[in-house]
C-alpha cells in the first residue's frame, strides 16, 4: 500500500503521469502475485512435531506440567513460524500460541507447552496450526495439520488435605491390635492347660488318643474392594467438585492403604451397567492398573442398577471380601434397591458403605444460624433428609450392613478408619 496508493494519487492528480502510475500499479500487483505463490510453499518442509518423552502424556487434574515436543526443519532455509495446538477447552494454558524461529536444514526445535487440566479423563489433539510470512512480508501462510498427540488426565491425589488424611489414617491402622485369636488354621498342637473347649480338634484327638488344640493366627492377606457409583446423584456439587470426584479420590487413596497395609486391592464403577472392575492384587503396577481403569468415567444421568453389580459380583468373587460401596442413599427408591442387593451379597461378603453428605446436612436443632423464614424451612428440608439417612443406616444395620455418613473434608479419613476398625475386629 505504500507505493500502489501513492502511484494512483499521482496518476489521477498530475497530468501526463496516469502512464507511469498505472505502470508503478501493475509491477506492485505482479510482485505481490509472485509474493503469493512463493509463500504458498513456506510452509513445506516443516515436519510433524514429535513429543520428546514416552507417549502418552500423563498429567494430574489440578497439577500443571510440562511437555517438549520437537519441530523438524526439511528445507533450506530459516523458518519464523507461529504454532498452536487444538487444545480442548478444559486446558488452562499459560500461551496460546508460540513464536519459534527454526534453523535451516538439518535442525529442529523444541517447543514446551505448559497446561493445567481442569477436568479429568482421555484427550486426542488430531490437528495443529502454522502461521508464516512470504519471503518479502507481503501474504501471511496459514496451515493446518494433522497430528496424534494422546494425552491422559489422572485425580489428582497429592492434594494436602487428601495425603493428611490419608497419613492420620494409616496412623490409626498401625496403632490397632488385633481382637480374638484370629480365623485362618495354623497348626495343631497338643493341649495346654487353660486351652478353651472350643479349640479342640476332636478328630485329631480321637486319632492320637489324646487332647490336640487348633491354633490360628490373624490373617493378614485379605481382598478388598471399592466399588464406586457414577450415577445421576453423583454429578451433585460438594465443596465446589463434584460427588464422584471424591469417591474416586477417596477409593484410590484407600487403595494406597489397603496398599501398604499387605491387602489385596480391587475396584469396580458402575451406574446403569458395569463401566469397569479390576480384581484385587497388590504391587505398583496394579494400582496403576486401578487408576487406569477409572479416571474417564464420569457422571451419567441413569439411576444405579444395584442389583446388576451384585450380581456381578457374586459370579466374579469366590473368596470372602470386603465390599466398601461409596454411593448417594438419600433417594428413597435407590436406598431400597442398595439394601435389596446387599441382601444377597452379605452371606458371603462383609458390606460397607460411604455416602457423602453435606455439613448443611444435619438435625434440626443443631445449628443456630437461622434468621429469616428461608432458613427455617432449608433447615427443615436439611433435618429431612438427615432424618431418611438416619433410618436408612439402621434399616441396613440389622442386615449386616455398615453405613458411614462421609464428611468432604475427613472423607478419606474416615474410609481408613472404618477399613483399619473392621481389620481390627476381623470382621473379615
Amino acid at each position: 500500500m505504500l507505493v500502489p496508493f501513492p502511484a494512483a494519487v499521482a496518476s489521477a492528480l498530475i497530468s501526463g503521469m496516469s502512464s507511469v502510475g498505472w505502470l508503478v500499479i501493475t509491477a506492485c500487483a505482479i510482485v505481490a502475485i509472485l509474493d503469493a505463490l512463493l509463500g504458498r510453499v513456506a510452509l513445506d518442509g516443516i515436519d510433524l512435531p514429535t513429543l520428546v518423552g514416552s507417549e502418552p502424556v500423563r498429567m494430574y487434574k489440578g497439577r500443571e506440567a510440562t511437555f517438549r515436543m520437537l519441530l523438524n526443519n526439511e528445507s533450506s532455509k530459516l523458518k519464523r513460524l507461529r504454532i498452536a495446538l487444538d487444545f480442548p477447552e478444559s486446558f488452562e494454558r499459560k500461551v496460546e500460541e508460540q513464536l519459534v524461529d527454526i534453523p535451516a536444514l538439518p535442525s529442529s526445535y523444541a517447543i514446551e507447552w505448559t497446561l493445567t487440566a481442569q477436568r479429568r479423563g482421555r484427550y486426542l489433539l488430531d490437528r495443529y496450526y502454522l502461521e508464516t510470512v512470504s519471503p518479502l512480508g507481503l501474504w501471511k501462510k496459514r496451515a493446518e495439520k494433522p497430528i496424534h498427540l494422546e494425552i491422559l488426565v489422572y485425580p489428582n491425589l497429592r492434594t494436602p488435605a487428601g495425603l493428611l488424611a490419608l497419613r492420620k489414617g494409616l496412623a490409626g491402622v498401625h496403632a490397632q491390635r488385633q481382637v480374638g485369636q484370629g480365623r485362618e488354621f495354623e497348626k495343631l498342637r497338643e493341649y495346654a492347660p487353660g486351652d478353651a473347649y472350643d479349640q479342640i480338634h476332636w478328630k485329631a484327638t480321637a486319632r492320637r488318643a489324646k487332647p490336640v488344640t487348633k491354633i490360628y493366627q490373624v490373617e493378614r492377606t485379605q481382598e478388598i474392594y471399592v466399588i464406586i457409583d457414577s450415577s445421576r446423584l453423583s454429578q451433585r456439587a460438594i465443596d465446589g467438585e463434584s460427588v464422584l470426584e471424591h469417591y474416586i479420590t477417596a477409593g484410590l487413596l484407600l487403595g494406597a492403604a489397603a496398599k501398604s497395609n499387605g491387602d489385596l486391592f480391587g475396584l469396580a464403577a458402575f451406574s446403569d451397567k458395569i463401566h469397569g472392575f479390576v480384581r484385587a492384587r497388590n504391587g505398583k503396577a496394579h494400582y496403576a492398573a486401578c487408576r487406569d481403569a477409572i479416571y474417564q468415567i464420569h457422571p451419567s444421568l441413569v439411576s444405579p442398577d444395584f442389583e446388576e453389580m451384585a450380581t456381578f459380583l457374586r459370579m466374579r468373587l469366590r473368596r470372602r471380601a470386603m465390599l466398601i460401596f461409596l454411593t448417594q442413599l438419600d433417594d428413597p427408591v435407590i436406598a431400597e434397591s442398595f439394601a435389596r442387593a446387599t441382601r444377597m451379597l452379605g452371606k458371603q461378603h462383609l458390606i460397607l458403605a460411604g455416602v457423602l453428605s453435606p455439613l448443611s446436612l444435619s438435625p434440626m436443632f443443631s445449628r443456630d444460624d437461622a434468621a429469616t423464614v428461608d432458613d427455617v424451612y432449608a433447615r427443615l428440608a436439611s433435618h429431612t433428609a438427615w432424618r431418611g439417612l438416619e433410618q436408612t443406616q439402621i434399616e441396613l444395620r440389622r442386615q449386616g450392613v455398615r453405613l458411614t455418613l462421609l464428611e468432604p473434608g475427613t472423607a478419606v479419613e474416615q474410609l481408613v478408619k472404618l477399613y483399619g476398625n473392621a481389620k481390627q475386629r476381623q470382621l473379615l
